[in-house]
């Protein structure tokens, strides 16, 4: 695997890829030696285009490792849930196949691999309720307050 730091708006991003895709993306440096690879140059890219407003969808092969079969459900559920827009952890438990599930898809989501572009920060308890977030509540607050002022910009334009 090939790993990097990059600096963002909410602090220090690890990535790491392999033969295969992106596999890594979580909140905070790493102590693991730092390279350099083509797809890591992309997906660095990519993630200053999301911060920038720019880019409301990532176009990156992923390379998912690891998960039970449930929490392989939710992350791909997770990237199916628009850009500027949120479900409950009860609505995925209930299009994952087990509505009663929602404390599973809170505990799957704090397991992505690949935060951001597996946009876990999607996910809110009921109500809207700002619950539980790896990154922490205020970097949620923020990718979702940047993805809905980008979506209301982009109505009115």
């Amino acid at each position: 695997m090939h790993w990097t730091v990059v600096d963002s708006p909410i602090g220090d991003l690890t990535l790491a890829v392999d033969d295969t895709g992106l596999c890594r993306l979580h909140f905070g440096g790493t102590d693991r030696p730092l390279d350099t690879d083509p797809l890591l140059t992309e997906a660095a890219e990519q993630l200053k285009a999301y911060f920038a407003g720019e880019l409301q969808e990532f176009a990156l092969p992923l390379s998912v490792r690891g998960g039970s079969d449930f929490e392989r459900a939710v992350w791909q559920q997770l990237t199916r849930i628009p850009y500027g827009e949120m479900q409950t952890y009860g609505e995925v438990a209930k299009i994952v196949g087990d509505a009663g599930a929602a404390r599973a898809v809170g505990t799957a989501c704090n397991r992505n691999p690949i935060a951001i572009v597996v946009p876990c920060h999607r996910v809110v308890g009921a109500g809207g309720k700002m619950v539980g977030f790896g990154g922490g509540i205020p970097t949620k607050r923020h990718l979702l307050e940047l993805e809905a002022r980008v979506s209301f910009e982009t109505m009115w334009n």
